[in-house]
């Protein structure tokens, strides 16, 4: 020991065998059972090594960055596996004390790989509070120097959410914001409002919230969440005074994000009422308020405003004034969009009476509960072409619902063909009834394909069935399948068409155009998301005004990108019955009305053939589904069906409607 102390270097050999022996002592167990002392194997010896090694300076530990990579990715797709199979596994508990330390390593590789792997525990255990555990390491990483781990730290904080930390994670994403890359910030705010809406438990904090992300964010806010907000808004009773109120005050700001303006601009149309006797929000103070902006938004915005001040000639008469000045000022502008919409507006305020204004101006209904469009606009963020996860970002829920949704495109993709084989005979034609002889489609193509970008005619046609019901497969093929929801009240309707990607890519550059007829008209508040993620859906609202009676149906025109470029030009299922109303008559009322109209114009006389044997309960439904109401007990032949109703139209009034069908059993 001594002369090794003194002479290092002559003695360097010393290290290696020092080493050597007491690795046979300590791991081999190898040594003379005589000389364990009270169970220590040769305390004296180890002790003397031990020492022996101390004189000697630390070797340099080996880094080979390439082997920790690789030993890192072996880790960690165990770990993935481990969770994939048992999340209450002993593995899995042990995995997520590890991947705490993971998490706060100094190798930005191994940080990123953790805060990834833990964002999948969340996505799939019961409790999250081992990962909550965490949480505050987790929130340091949105602030890391590389933004591929700032985006596994959005991931994770959104995955691990819940009721009880919401309110904490959502602050701290709301204050990251305004320092946050741009690559990042139109995904943080979805995921924001997102988790704003999920776990909200008071009403004032979602519109607080919501309200300053879209302040906050300004450019970033798709218009995804800006509807979305109108839609919980009007749907929730209870938060619609304090909806108005808030953005009231955010509109009186001398800096208002144009997207906060929208907003405002829909909520106080619908909403303003109920705040306008509070103090320093009067009609007036209202109208000015959103006035101030008019001149900095763009042509939308201002279209929207102009319909925003109509209602506020319904709501609140006395600024009438004020208003039908800025309607006959926008009657010149260039853009046709203002100029139409100014003039209409003004016309209908300046009638003799207010009977249709006031119908016009009824309050929206509710809006039929569907599946945020926030959700399908957040998964088309994280399309990509690598190898897909067996999982998604965000919590065990949100993966339960992929995985019903999975079950449910693929049950419908296997059953369509029985379907279609159960509504059709086999000459195509609906079981229910024939409409040979009633010429619905004057024998034009209602649908055609194209393929590489030139359009021909298709086999395809519009189900007839469509006609008559609110819903159903409009068109599909091996690629993409539509549908279509409808609803009509009035002269106005709401159409939506579904887009469904049957294949295992994304479908991408989907646009869709419309091809009107005359006196209907069809807008659509805003263009589809242009990429269908592989076993995904979409949808496009449409609005539908009947100004007039019309003859013929409105075509759409749908290209997309799906290995090559595909337009489909599909028939829309609009008819002039989709308009009417079912009113009830007595017999006495319905046959005064029917000779009232007498022959003539007014009157047509149809004698057709049924392809099918005629089933009176099958007739009568499809009388529903045309909107007249069948009248019990008029017609003395009990065969016979007799209906009436009412047509709407916003140009040409109201129209009443009787039907006799009279069908011949014996003859067929």
């Amino acid at each position: 020991m001594a002369l090794a102390q003194d002479n290092l270097d002559a003695y360097l050999g010393c290290y290696a065998k020092a080493v050597n022996r007491l690795s046979k002592i300590i791991v081999d167990k190898e040594y003379p059972p005589d000389y364990v002392y009270y169970k220590v194997p040769i305390p004296w010896l180890q002790v003397k090594l031990l020492r022996l090694l101390q004189y000697y300076p630390p070797s340099e530990a080996q880094k080979n960055v390439q082997h920790n990579n690789a030993q890192n990715a072996v880790l960690f797709e165990a770990i993935n596996l481990a969770i994939h199979l048992d999340t209450e596994s002993q593995i899995v508990n042990q995995a997520a004390v590890l991947l705490g330390r993971f998490i706060i390593s100094k190798e930005t590789n191994v940080r990123y790989l953790g805060l990834e792997t833990m964002a999948h525990l969340a996505a799939c255990v019961d409790s999250l509070e081992p990962i909550k555990k965490h949480q505050d390491t987790i929130l340091l990483s949105l602030r890391d120097k590389d933004i591929s781990v700032r985006r596994r730290g959005l991931d994770l904080l959104y995955s691990m959410c819940d009721v009880t930390n919401a309110k904490v994670i959502v602050a701290e994403l709301l204050r990251y914001l305004n320092i946050a890359d741009y690559a990042l910030r139109e995904e943080m705010v979805l995921k924001i409002a997102i988790l704003t809406e999920k776990f909200a438990t008071e009403y004032q904090w979602y519109v607080d919230i919501i309200l300053q992300l879209i302040s906050t964010a300004g450019d970033h806010v798709g218009e995804e969440v800006w509807y979305r907000v109108v839609q919980i808004v009007t749907n929730n009773e209870e938060l619609q005074e304090y909806a108005a109120r808030t953005v009231f005050t955010h509109l009186k700001s001398p800096a208002c994000h144009e997207n906060l303006v929208k907003v405002g601009g829909y909520i106080l149309g619908e909403f303003g009422h109920l705040i306008a006797n509070m103090p320093e929000a009067s009609p007036q103070e209202q109208f000015r308020a959103i006035h101030s902006k008019f001149g900095l938004c763009t042509l939308q915005t201002r279209a929207l405003l102009l319909t925003t001040y109509f209602k506020f000639i319904n709501l609140f008469p006395e600024i009438k004034g004020e208003i039908l000045s800025v309607f006959y000022r926008y009657r010149h502008v260039l853009d046709s969009e203002l100029q139409q919409r100014a003039a209409e507006y003004l016309a209908i305020s300046t009638m003799p009476n207010d009977d249709l204004l006031q119908s016009i101006c009824e309050e929206m209904p509710p809006f039929p509960e569907r599946e945020s469009a926030l959700l399908s606009r957040l998964h088309q963020q994280h399309t990509d072409t690598e190898d897909k996860r067996t999982w998604i970002i965000g919590g065990k829920d949100a993966n339960k619902e992929r995985d019903v949704a999975r079950l449910t495109l693929t049950s419908r993709n296997n059953s369509m063909d029985n379907k279609v084989k159960h509504e059709t005979n086999g000459n195509n034609e609906i079981d229910l009834v024939s409409f040979e002889g009633l010429k619905i489609s004057n024998g034009d193509q209602l649908t055609t394909t194209t393929n590489s970008g030139s359009v021909t005619s298709g086999s395809e046609k519009v189900p007839d069935r469509l006609l008559f019901t609110t819903e159903g497969v409009l068109y599909e093929n091996t690629q993409i399948m539509i549908g279509i929801k409808s609803e009509y009240h009035g002269n106005l309707g709401r159409v939506a068409l579904y887009f469904i990607n049957k294949t295992q890519t994304n479908i991408t550059s989907l646009t869709t155009s419309i091809e009107n007829i005359s006196d209907l008209t069809i807008t659509t508040p805003q263009p589809p998301p242009s990429i269908i993620t592989q076993s995904n859906q979409i949808q496009q609202l449409f609005h539908i005004e009947c100004k007039n009676i019309f003859t013929g149906m409105p075509k759409v025109r749908v290209s997309f990108v799906s290995g090559t470029l595909r337009t489909i030009v599909l028939t829309l299922p609009i008819v002039l019955s989709k308009f009417n109303e079912p009113i009830q008559l007595n017999g006495a009322e319905f046959f005064a009305r029917w000779k009232q109209i007498g022959a003539g114009p007014r009157e047509k006389q149809v004698v057709f053939n049924s392809n099918v044997p005629i089933n009176l309960s099958g007739v009568r439904t499809l009388i529903l589904g045309f909107k007249f109401e069948v009248l019990e007990e008029v017609d003395p032949n009990p065969t016979n069906l007799v209906g009436a109703s009412v047509l709407h139209t916003s140009g040409g009034g109201m129209f009443g409607c009787l039907l006799r069908l009279e069908p011949n059993i014996e003859a067929q």
